[in-house]
């Protein structure tokens, strides 16, 4: 007798009204989604219903996750949820792995009406840690505002979900499984592939790996230091540039994935890896970098822990871009960064007369760009760097690109740094990033810091540490009208700009998951040849000062310095 098909269960539920995504999805306290009724399955159910019911139907979704506590049980969720809501294919990374540009990738390539990502990106994980669930759009990249609203107003109304809770998956076998369901006529397949290979695949085509392999594995080879540190991106190191590229296998540590990534903080900054800056200190090695808990993000190290900011490192990119085949084959058709990261690009934008776009923080402000073959390369001052190949920042694909640098340019990372300074002048960036403060006192400090900002007289005005005087040219909240679609972003960050060009930006994030985290940034341009190689801290330390005294940060906050510095 053959098995019945599997029946499909509508259940009642109770809305929340807190599944607000943020700016990559919703992330919260892991005990939300494991103690709250519902909790998921509303928010599952909710991407589904946004989708409307005939693009659904027989269409396929790519669903994978960072590997963090709950992952795996989430994608079974997922799965029977996606059967009961006529989706008639899921792809799904082995064990329900999958890196962000991974999800990305694979979206592009069996062209699906979007994906599902498990992962809270570069927050911790585990019991104790947090959880998020991303929707990406057929394009690749992250759900647009009116899509993530779209999503919000209905979990705030929901009142039935459907799943089909006899569906067993099996994640660890990869090939194909089909399920009958009752009521429909084909049944619903799920496709187990490898985590890596679709990726893979597609870094083959965009770098020159014959170069890549000669520089990681020949006579005199390049040291490299890759820290995964237990997220999601370790087996794409270990078959990418320890296995095809040829890197010694200790080059790479952390590499195996964990539920909470070892009990560290997944996010590839000086403070949080430090274990990284440390070991490049000692000299042994001549390239070191760091990921985060989903792979989209990156930090590039030099020889002694020299240090790249990731705005000087999109700008690098820029300035060297051919040494890239995809770009030899493409062209550059634009560059753009987020408002709050530093100027550099803006610089090599100028000098080879490339259009550049300053947009809101948020990868899916690039995406629209992309679609509108208006952008080629981007990058954020919060350790995200891209280009058009996907729809989503890529920490593995700006590792590859910093590494066919070293592999044209044939000099250090340190002199590659220096030489781009020399040329192009620095622009001195720093973030101070003040987390999990009282959200209420966050909110009051940022509106009267408007209010002193948006007086008539402030324009003009000049502020002043020690011998350094700086003169208020503009003062505004930064908005974006997109030239692609005409929607404009609202209330996307303080912005004070100085008559030589220098700035200092506020900004409250939509990442975090408990409380708020006041992000102040400063930027201040220099082409003194004498004074290029200073320390950021020391160049930018008048500014730092009047933001502290002009929005009364640590008084309001109750904090006495930043959590992180970048």
């Amino acid at each position: 007798m053959e098995d019945a098909p599997l029946p499909l269960l509508t259940m009642p539920t109770t809305p929340y009204n807190d599944q607000k995504p943020g700016t990559s999805g919703l992330r919260k306290k892991t005990f939300y989604f494991e103690s709250k009724m519902n909790y998921l399955q509303n928010f599952i159910q909710s991407i589904f219903f946004s989708i409307d019911l005939r693009d659904r139907q027989g269409s396929s979704m790519v669903v994978g996750g960072d590997g963090r506590y709950l992952n795996k049980s989430a994608v079974e969720l997922i799965v029977q949820m996606a059967a009961a809501n006529g989706i008639g294919r899921l792809v799904i990374g082995q064990n329900g792995i999958l890196s962000t540009p991974a999800v990305s990738c694979i979206i592009r390539k069996i062209k699906a009406i979007g994906g599902i990502i498990l992962t809270a990106s570069h927050n911790p994980g585990g019991p104790n840690g947090d959880f998020g669930i991303k929707f990406n759009i057929a394009n690749g990249g992250p759900a647009p505002e009116g899509i993530t609203d779209k999503i919000f107003q209905i979990s705030k109304k929901i009142e039935e979900y459907a799943i089909c809770p006899d569906l067993q998956v099996d994640l660890s076998t990869i090939g194909k499984q089909q399920f009958d369901l009752e009521n429909k006529f084909k049944p619903f397949t799920v496709e187990i592939v490898d985590s890596v290979e679709a990726y893979a695949n597609m870094l083959r085509n965009i770098f020159d790996f014959n170069a890549l392999k000669e520089l990681l594995s020949g006579k005199n080879h390049l040291k490299i230091r890759i820290d995964a540190m237990h997220g999601v991106v370790g087996p794409y190191v270990k078959k990418i540039l320890c296995e095809e590229l040829g890197a010694p296998a200790n080059s790479a540590v952390n590499c195996t994935p964990l539920e909470d990534f070892g009990g560290h903080h997944p996010d590839p900054n000086l403070t949080y890896a430090a274990d990284l800056v440390q070991t490049m200190k000692t000299g042994e090695y001549d390239f070191g970098a760091a990921f985060d808990g989903d792979g989209d993000r990156n930090m590039i190290l030099g020889k002694h822990g020299f240090f790249v900011n990731p705005s000087d490192s999109v700008a690098v990119i820029a300035a060297n871009i051919f040494s890239i085949p995809y770009f030899q084959q493409t062209g550059v058709r634009g560059f753009a960064r987020s408002m709050p990261t530093s100027g550099a690009l803006d610089r090599v934008a100028h000098a080879t007369k490339i259009a550049l776009y300053e947009t809101p923080t948020g990868w899916k402000f690039f995406g629209n760009l992309m679609d509108a073959n208006k952008l080629s390369l981007c990058g954020e001052e919060s350790f995200g760097t891209g280009s058009d190949h996907i729809r989503e920042k890529d920490g593995l694909w700006a590792v590859l690109a910093w590494l066919s640098i070293l592999a044209t340019r044939k000099q250090s990372v340190e002199d590659i740094m220096k030489d781009h300074w020399q040329k192009y002048g620095r622009n001195f960036f720093t973030r101070y990033d003040y987390e999990e403060v009282d959200a209420d006192a966050a909110n009051k400090m940022m509106k009267d810091l408007e209010t002193v900002m948006f007086d008539r007289s402030f324009v003009g005005k000049q502020l002043s540490c020690g011998d350094k005087v700086y003169t208020v040219e503009k003062a505004d909240n930064f908005e974006y009208n997109d030239p692609v679609d005409g929607s404009v972003s609202r209330n996307q960050g303080l912005r004070l700009i100085f008559s030589d060009g220098s700035r200092i930006i506020f900004r409250l994030s939509g990442t975090g998951s408990a409380g708020a985290t006041v992000r102040l940034y400063i930027d201040s341009y220099e082409k003194d040849a004498q004074k290029i190689h200073e320390d950021p801290q020391v160049m930018l330390a008048p500014l730092i000062s009047i933001a502290l005294k002009l929005s009364q940060l640590h008084e309001r906050t109750g904090r006495t310095g930043p959590t992180v510095i970048t």
